[in-house]
C-alpha cells in the first residue's frame, strides 16, 4: 500500500497518514509505539465487568470485559490468555476485551482466579 501523508506547511506535525494507523494524541507516535501510554492504567472503580452482547454484531454473540485495571501491554496479554482459555477468537478494542461466544461464567471464574474483582453486568 502506498504511503499517504498530508501536512500543512508552517504548522508542523503530522496531520494525516495511512502508514501507521492510529496515533497517540499526547506524543503523536503510532499507538503501538507510544511511550507515554504504556504505563497508563485506565481510570475506574477497579471492577472488571463481564457482559454478553449481540446487538450490532449481525446476531453473533460476544462476551465483553471492560474496566480491567491494567495498562495496555498487560491488557493485551490478559486478552490473549482469556481467548486461549475459552478456545476461541476475540479482540482488544479501546480497552475492552471481546471474546467470541457466550463465556460469561467461565470468564468470571477465570478473572477471579487471577485475582481481579469481576462481576456480571447487564445484558
Amino acid at each position: 500500500m502506498a504511503k499517504k501523508t498530508t501536512s500543512l506547511a508552517g504548522l508542523g506535525g503530522l496531520v494525516y497518514s495511512t502508514d501507521a494507523g492510529r496515533h497517540c494524541p499526547d506524543c503523536g507516535q503510532p499507538v503501538g509505539a507510544c511511550s507515554c501510554n504504556q504505563a497508563r492504567i485506565p481510570e475506574g472503580d477497579g471492577i472488571a465487568r463481564v457482559r454478553r452482547e449481540s446487538k450490532g454484531r449481525g446476531g453473533k454473540t460476544v462476551t465483553t470485559i471492560s474496566g480491567v485495571p491494567l495498562a495496555e501491554a498487560e491488557l493485551k496479554e490478559l486478552a490473549s490468555a482469556l481467548k486461549r482459555r475459552c478456545g476461541t477468537g476475540g479482540a482488544l478494542k479501546e480497552g475492552v476485551i471481546e471474546i467470541q461466544g457466550d463465556h460469561v461464567q467461565l470468564l468470571l471464574d477465570e478473572l477471579a482466579r487471577r485475582g481481579f474483582k469481576a462481576k456480571k453486568s447487564g445484558g
